[in-house]
């Protein structure tokens, strides 16, 4: 019997079997930031213990950065509090940060395949749920809790249960304004958010082969709030381009050695998975989500749902709560919906592909004088590309806010949050209540429907432009 890509990895990062189908795994990647690691650093301390490898272990400032004024001090003690003391934990342990005064700083996970960092066949984690990102390029990777980082940190190796494998085909081709965003909101809103409860979810078919890899990454950013464990994608010409001359990448004859192997990363022809869902991706439309969770989904020319389009309490009880939170009756042509700000920018669409799109969109045209709209790129990196190539110059003559690299509004851990009350388009992964910041009202939505959308002033699509 054939093997999944997903139990191959698995296999390979064996260093003990444990009872019900657990095992201890080695961890050949570890990602840190300023907010789920402090804990981790001070148990080392207390049980006097070292990091056991540390040149497997990086770290950078995202979570609670400000995107301007970054100069120290900061106006938020506690976010000032959290980036002097990894800093600290980092030069203590001697563990490689990218720091704010590093080029290479950003978001952990635009900034690790960014450096070359994430390659196939790896097991990698970080305390962040969107570790899922990094399965782009065929590594095992997932997000964990802060005592599991400080085990990680100690040992180098993770006790974890064997997951399911789900495959999801994706057939056909995406249309004309509709990008790999659409897709993995297409995909949760059919399975829903806890559709992958204990499942791997491998992507497969003729649109996954023809996204790049910072479309892969953000199909893979989004397969937690599926409920999956991990998304992978087996990796292929595209990744190998991708990864190679990455500063961390292999060089030399090690490049060509490591080529061997990645080739290798495939699920056999006659592996079995536990679960298949197809999907038709030449029908896919832009989507958008409509409620409280990623789950709540239509296309944006759709209509908000109403209550009786559900069966079921639980079903009508969650539409309702979600309406009221959102502040809508139900009915609601979702381009009626006006907005008082836009948010281009996270680990899920702040890549410079997705800047190149926005400013394709944009050129030559204003935000609407109604709403704020900022772009937040995913890195230094990715900011100064953008600037040299005049993607900035076009955002700032449209009228958007252009910042310096972090999480920034995704999660509104910094001054970029949404006040009560106020609807907000953004390109990031969760619209849960409070995301964005207490009364918040988030739709997710592709660069391509927040640029739009930006431009008009309420909910719109390419086509309306």
């Amino acid at each position: 019997m054939g093997k999944t890509l997903y139990q191959k990895i698995w296999e390979k990062h064996v260093v003990e079997e444990l009872s019900d189908d657990s095992a201890l795994l080695y961890i050949d990647l570890q990602m840190i930031h300023e907010v789920t690691s402090p804990q981790a650093f001070e148990g080392l301390r207390t049980n006097n213990r070292q990091v056991r490898c540390p040149n497997k272990n990086f770290a950078t400032m995202d979570h609670s950065i400000p995107t301007q004024n970054r100069h120290l001090p900061f106006a938020d003690r506690i976010a000032q509090l959290q980036v002097e003391t990894l800093a600290k934990n980092c030069s203590d342990f001697g563990i490689k940060l990218f720091d704010l005064n590093s080029p290479h700083q950003g978001i952990v996970h635009v900034i690790a395949p960014e450096q070359g960092l994430t390659q196939p066949g790896m097991t990698i984690v970080c305390g962040d749920s969107h570790t899922s990102t990094h399965g782009a390029f065929g590594s095992l990777a997932f997000g964990i809790g802060t005592s599991e980082v400080e085990q990680v940190l100690a040992t180098q190796s993770l006790v974890q249960s064997k997951a399911r494998t789900m495959k999801i085909e994706f057939t056909g081709s995406l249309k004309e304004h509709s990008y790999a965003k659409d897709m993995i909101l297409k995909l949760i809103g059919e399975i829903g958010t806890a559709g992958g409860t204990n499942y791997v979810l491998e992507y497969t078919g003729q649109a996954i082969r023809e996204l790049s890899i910072e479309g892969r990454m953000t199909i893979c950013n989004m397969s937690i709030e599926g409920g999956a464990r991990a998304g992978i994608i087996a990796p292929d010409e595209k990744t190998f381009a991708f990864l190679k001359s990455r500063r961390y990448s292999p060089q030399g004859s090690n490049w060509d050695k490591a080529l061997l192997h990645w080739k290798e990363l495939v699920t056999d022809k006659d592996a079995n998975f536990d679960k298949v869902v197809t999907i038709d991706t030449s029908r896919i439309s832009p989507h958008i989500t409509w409620g409280t969770t990623p789950s709540q989904v239509v296309e944006v020319d759709g209509y908000v749902p109403e209550i009786t389009d559900f069966s079921g309490r639980n079903q009508q009880d969650a539409c309702q709560k979600a309406l009221d939170y959102m502040g809508l009756k139900g009915g609601e042509k979702m381009k009626d919906l006006m907005l008082d700000r836009v948010f281009i920018g996270s680990c899920t669409n702040a890549r410079l592909e997705d800047l190149r799109i926005v400013a394709n969109i944009v050129k030559g045209r204003k935000v609407c004088p109604k709403l704020e709209a900022m772009i937040v790129p995913g890195s230094g990196s990715i900011k100064k590309m953008a600037e040299k190539e005049g993607l900035a110059d076009i955002f700032l003559a449209a009228g958007f806010e252009w910042r310096e690299a972090g999480c920034s509004m995704c999660l509104g851990m910094n001054e970029d949050i949404l006040q009560a009350g106020q609807r907000c388009a953004s390109t990031s992964n969760r619209n849960f209540e409070g995301r964005q910041g207490k009364g918040g009202r988030t739709h997710l939505v592709s660069p391509a429907v927040a640029a739009a959308s930006a431009i008009c002033g309420h909910i719109a699509s390419v086509n309306d432009i």
